[in-house]
């Protein structure tokens, strides 16, 4: 029998690359799969896992390009979603009449959600030089709690040297107002970034980052960075302040000698360690 080898987003390859690889692996039939599952459920075996796995890599990229608009990285987003991937594949049970692709969707979007909450709005609200200067000044510079009319995001986007467009996406992403796309709860396909999620709108850990957003305007991120080691510190800049769209897990790994899950495990104790630095200093009314 063959050996079935996953491909893997790396440091050194490319995502469109992998993307056509994933989509160049066939879907199996029905009979094919149950035929497989059970082998993996009865045998344990591996290689009919593997091929499980591998004939559902698409399935992930397709259900990752539904997060993009949370701004982190897709290559991020898949290996979480493969993660679920594998764990729905260990969890599935072909008598149960139900084809994996509808099992594995709840387990890919767990993942990709968990990793979301972990790591957005903390830091990477402001990640170029263009929006940091919008970050520190826009709410400043701002007549009002009106929304900007159109001759106001002007006149502040050639007062920065910025385009009106990012002064707009600005007052958008700092306004605390975030989009919930929801989709039929009946519908498997449906690749919704809430669909899975409780609404935590107006729990007291929501308040408190939209709290610490105001510090972030000033000292707030300078001094939660402080906060940590050289080897940390370096890997949320470089993931989260970076100029560009930020290094991969991939790219940490091979800088520091190590594997991705430990520069996650690092870059997650981190985050956590700057939000309380974060929250320690906000002013709770009432």
């Amino acid at each position: 029998m063959s050996t079935f080898a996953l491909p893997v987003l790396s440091s050194n390859g490319s995502l469109e690359q992998y993307i056509q690889t994933v989509n160049s692996i066939p879907m199996l039939t029905q009979e094919e799969e149950i035929e497989l599952a059970t082998r993996h459920q009865q045998h344990e075996d591996l290689e009919a896992a593997k091929r499980l796995v591998m004939s559902h890599l698409r399935v992930v990229v397709s259900i990752a390009r539904g997060y993009a608009g949370y701004g982190l990285p897709q290559a991020d987003l898949i290996q979480e979603g493969n993660i679920g991937l594998m764990k729905a594949v260990k969890r599935f049970e072909p008598n149960r009449g139900v084809r994996l692709f509808s099992f594995a969707v709840h387990w890919i979007k767990a993942e990709m959600h968990e990793f979301i909450l972990r790591n957005w709005r903390l830091v990477r609200i402001a990640t170029t030089k263009p929006q940091r200067k919008l970050f520190f000044n826009l709410r400043s510079m701002k007549k009002s709690f009106a929304a900007l009319s159109d001759s106001e995001a002007r006149a502040i986007a050639e007062d920065l040297g910025v385009k009106p467009e990012e002064v707009r996406e600005m007052e958008t992403r700092m306004s605390g107002q975030d989009v919930s796309l929801l989709a039929d709860d009946n519908d498997d396909d449906a690749y919704a970034p809430i669909d899975w999620l409780a609404d935590a709108h107006n729990e007291p850990t929501v308040t408190l980052e939209r709290r610490a957003v105001d510090r972030l305007q000033s000292e707030g991120l300078l001094e939660a960075l402080s906060t940590l080691d050289p080897r940390s510190r370096r890997i949320i800049e470089a993931r989260w302040l970076a100029d560009d769209s930020g290094a991969t897990l991939h790219d940490l790994a091979a800088e520091f000698g190590v594997s991705a899950e430990r520069i996650r495990q690092i870059e997650a104790k981190a985050l956590g360690k700057m939000k309380t630095a974060l929250h320690s200093g906000v002013v709770i009314d009432g």
